[in-house]
């Protein structure tokens, strides 16, 4: 059986942090179809430009998201290369599941071909 590893890398502990929240969810969610600023961001909820701002920050801060400067605004835009970090853990942990869930099942066969 493999040996448990140390706790991910801690941008993906903060990213997933980040993602438990719907809000960051649907963020991350609008932001995979393109860049937006954050009142157009906001533009959806029933929230304050500034409570979107937070959200986004928290986003930003986990390597998520990106702003860059517009004028007067600041464009958001997706990481992709972050989420994909995401994206490798999970399927990293759904194989290695997998692979238990094989030898269980094998044993469990083994043991009853025996009975």
């Amino acid at each position: 059986m493999p040996t448990p590893t140390v706790s991910p890398a801690p941008d993906l502990d903060a990213a997933f942090a980040a993602l438990g929240d719907p809000v960051r969810r649907a963020l991350v969610t609008r932001l995979a179809r393109g860049d937006a600023t954050v009142g157009e961001l906001a533009e959806p909820f029933d929230l304050t430009p500034q409570a979107i701002s937070h959200h986004v920050g928290v986003l930003r801060r986990c390597g998520l998201v990106e702003q860059r400067p517009e004028g007067t605004r600041r464009r958001c835009r997706l990481r992709a290369d972050q989420l994909a970090l995401l994206g490798t853990w999970i399927d990293d942990q759904r194989r290695a599941w997998n692979d238990r869930l094989d030898t269980l099942a094998q044993h469990l066969a083994d043991d009853g071909a025996g009975s």
